[in-house]
């Protein structure tokens, strides 16, 4: 079968003369050059600590904030290391990105704030968590069924639509959790 093949294939698609040999240059050159590798971080641990921390202004909607926003936030608690060390003292204060603002859609959809880029003085630029996400209510979960309940009775359905998510809010009070990583970086 094999050559029965290879040979419909030689006489689909003959050889040509023509044919020249392409060498990758790319390919060629990163084979020649040395790869250097990082010895001294370990990327692959997954140990982490739980950071709590809390906002020191609170926000009460995403409307309050833009893209790009530097926000404070302060550790609640002291993070010690199983040797009980303090690693991260109370009362540190730590910055972070508001990097994405997402505002409440139709159907109930919350809105939702992503923060990243957490930074504080004393502890290199990537232990921490990468992002921190807060959400709005979430009504969508009794708007659909509702939608859907309402869809045979034209244009009832639509109306659903005019129903909008929560806002995301973040209170001074509430403690959120982020993870330091010690043996990376």
């Amino acid at each position: 079968m094999n050559k029965l093949l290879l040979f419909l294939m030689l006489f689909i698609f003959p050889l040509s003369s023509n044919a020249e040999l392409i060498i990758d240059e790319i390919a060629t050159d990163l084979k020649e050059k040395e790869v250097q590798t990082y010895t001294k971080y370990d990327f692959e641990s997954t140990t982490k600590i739980p950071v709590k921390i809390k906002i020191t202004t609170p926000i009460n909607s995403e409307a309050d904030m833009y893209e790009g926003e530097q926000v404070e936030f302060v550790v609640s608690e002291n993070v010690k290391d199983n040797s009980n060390e303090i690693l991260i003292p109370k009362g540190l204060k730590l910055t972070a990105t508001a990097k994405i603002i997402i505002t409440s859609g139709m159907n109930g959809i919350p809105a939702s704030i992503i923060f990243t880029d957490f930074k504080a003085s004393d502890i290199k630029k990537g232990q921490f968590s990468e992002s921190y996400e807060v959400f709005g209510q979430d009504r969508s979960l009794f708007v659909f069924p509702l939608k859907w309940a309402l869809t045979p009775f034209p244009p009832t359905g639509s109306f659903t639509n005019l129903i909008k998510g929560g806002h995301a809010k973040l209170s001074s009070k509430k403690t959120i959790v982020i993870y330091y990583y010690p043996e990376w970086l």
